[in-house]
């Protein structure tokens, strides 16, 4: 089974992505394992830094390397993608020659209460992760409107035509996966 490491652009205790990818995880848990990537305790990039790399640097560019994909669940700050996420690219892509990224097979979701979805903050962040080599899904797209009654207590989907929907869009990264990964 393919491993994705998952970072979730929200550090909020109560952060509706984290509950949506949490979610992906339950209804991929046959095809994926999803690793959830801790990003709370990243310094904002300094280049200076480097000389005594943080241990939360090199678990940030363990995780990622180790895995088949990533995916990154973005929510939507002023229409663009969150400040964590932008830390971690930057990390994960230095220093010169030790890119994390490259090659490694990514997709990107993320969910709001609003009805665009979170579609703004994944263009911008398509962007960026094609820049530092990743090889980037680029359809289908999931832009999830949250609402919470399409959930159970535990975080499963309820709702069968959101659960065929997000499955079938699970089905296409792990074909994804499987089609550019190494």
């Amino acid at each position: 089974m393919k491993t994705v490491a998952v970072l979730v652009g929200s550090l909020r205790r109560d952060s509706i992505n984290r509950k949506f990818a949490e979610s992906l995880a339950k209804l991929a848990s046959d095809r994926l394992k999803f690793q959830f990537v801790d990003l709370g305790d990243l310094p904002v990039y300094n280049e200076d830094l480097w000389a005594t790399p943080p241990a939360s640097v090199l678990r940030l560019k363990a995780d990622i390397e180790a895995a088949d994909a990533v995916l990154f669940v973005t929510p939507e700050y002023n229409r663009t993608f969150t400040p964590v996420i932008h830390n971690a690219i930057d990390w994960a892509n230095r220093p010169w020659g030790k890119n994390s990224w490259a090659g490694k097979p990514a997709a990107i979701t993320g969910t709001t209460p609003g009805a665009t979805g979170t579609a703004a903050a994944q263009n911008s962040l398509r962007n960026i992760v094609s820049v530092v080599g990743a090889y980037l899904m680029t359809q289908p797209e999931v832009y999830f409107t949250y609402k919470p009654e399409v959930f159970d207590a535990e975080g499963a989907i309820t709702n069968p035509e959101t659960r065929a929907f997000l499955s079938g869009w699970i089905d296409s990264f792990a074909r994804w996966i499987d089609r550019v990964g190494a």
